[in-house]
């Protein structure tokens, strides 16, 4: 085994009509749900046009500026899976453009998260694949490793197994680790119900605001 160079079998993988129940679902809420303590980082933005990412998370570890793992990841994934590559967050090289936009768009790839550059900016807006970097560049990348496949990985804090469930939208990436998806997509789906009834107290005007002044006077707030 070498440590730093290497590619390993996923030994597990979310459902995919699991995670698919999760496009319906605001990721700041499922945030909430896992109590606020994980995050992809505010540098992880949307590349795409519109809709939301959901799937079985395949994940890369990738030297600074070098994709010859993304794009082994790519021939190796199966039809939804969220190409997670931790890239150092380096931002001197992109790894991934149009034409690997393109075969990871035949071969069904469910997105990408990259914490990393892209570049050929206006394919992936045409294209429309669900994708997440750090920002963009048109150095192009190395391909000569080393790199790691299913291991885990972090990308600012978030620790991302493969097979995890990653997600995302227009608030940014959040990966829910295997074994609690189940759990967390009843949280969510609560605390979506929990705010639609907020909403429609809003439009009506019934709203109780009154734990404002409550929580202020607890804390000891000076108040007139």
């Amino acid at each position: 085994m070498s440590i730093g160079f290497r590619i390993l079998n996923r030994k597990q993988k979310v459902d995919p009509d699991l995670a698919n129940q999760f496009l319906e679902l605001p990721v700041a809420n499922v945030s909430d749900s896992m109590w606020r303590m994980t995050a992809g980082g505010s540098s992880l933005r949307p590349m795409h046009k519109s809709g939301q990412m959901a799937g079985a998370a395949l994940t890369v570890k990738s030297r600074p500026g070098d994709n010859l793992m993304l794009h082994k990841a790519i021939d190796m994934a199966e039809p939804g899976d969220i190409i997670v590559c931790d890239a150092g967050g380096d931002l001197t090289n992109s790894l991934m453009g149009e034409l690997m936009l393109a075969h990871a768009a035949k071969r069904n790839v469910g997105g990408f998260v990259l914490n990393a550059a892209i570049r050929d900016v206006l394919a992936f807006l045409d294209v429309n694949l669900p994708v997440f970097a750090a920002g963009v560049s048109h150095r192009g990348p190395y391909k000569d490793g080393p790199g790691e496949i299913n291991v885990p990985i972090a990308i600012d804090g978030m620790v991302i197994e493969p097979g995890d469930l990653v997600i995302g939208d227009w608030d940014g990436v959040l990966a829910v680790p295997f074994d609690d998806v189940q759990r967390v997509l009843e949280f969510t789906i609560s605390k979506q119900k929990t705010e639609v009834d907020q909403m429609a107290e809003i439009e009506s005007g019934t709203s109780d605001r009154s734990w404002i002044d409550k929580t202020l006077k607890e804390r000891g707030c000076e108040m007139p």
